[in-house]
């Protein structure tokens, strides 16, 4: 079961994400249709393929309705860093398991892993057309409450010692830009990435592979 901390812990959005007011029903309509044909461009053909006549298209709106919503491409792609981290917080909060409550805390930390890194598919190439800052990404809400979240996994698992580090360190290796590096300058397999960091899960928390 999740830590009483967990199941009172409110979804984060990134800095400067929230509108200044609620949106009438349609016009969130249109921006989650946009934000998820952004997600599929994205995946199909990198963050160069995103352009706002292509989102428009792909979304079946106006390109004045994505100008309205976004302002412009560096918008639409810190938009769209923030919708998937919502996505995936919701996943690993209140989501089914393995990733979400009601599986043994070394399955939902394995299956974390797994969907952090599936997730970089769409936020590494985003990230790197954004130029966005190591520093300032590690300080962010969204990256706050994954390091909490492992950390009560560990917690669960009756490992002793500092599990706020031991948090740092395992998630140190799921980090956007060194997934990108791998991925894309040295040639890994997100296998391969995948299969390293649940070798290293089970030799830190000491159980058989």
């Amino acid at each position: 079961m999740p830590q009483d901390g967990e199941r009172r812990t409110p979804l984060l959005a990134l800095a400067g994400s929230s509108p200044t007011g609620p949106p009438r029903r349609d016009a969130q309509r249109n921006a989650e249709r946009v934000l998820d044909a952004a997600e599929r461009i994205v995946a199909s053909r990198g963050a160069e393929g995103l352009t706002m006549d292509a989102v428009a298209e792909s979304a079946g709106v106006g390109k004045g309705t994505v100008f309205r919503r976004f302002g412009n491409r560096a918008g639409l792609m810190a938009a769209l860093m923030d919708h998937t981290e919502r996505e995936f917080q919701a996943q690993f909060i209140s989501g089914p398991p393995p990733l979400g409550p009601g599986a043994p805390p070394l399955d939902r930390l394995l299956a974390f892993g797994d969907a952090r890194l599936a997730l970089m598919m769409t936020q590494g190439p985003v990230m790197r057309a954004i130029g966005e800052d190591v520093a300032d990404r590690l300080e962010v809400p969204a990256v706050v409450l994954a390091l909490r979240h492992v950390r009560l996994l560990l917690d669960e698992l009756d490992l002793g010692g500092d599990t706020e580090l031991l948090a740092s360190a395992l998630l140190a290796p799921l980090d956007p830009s060194l997934v990108d590096l791998q991925l894309n300058r040295q040639g890994m397999s997100l296998a391969r990435i995948s299969a390293a960091w649940q070798d290293l899960v089970r030799r830190v928390v000491g159980a058989p592979a």
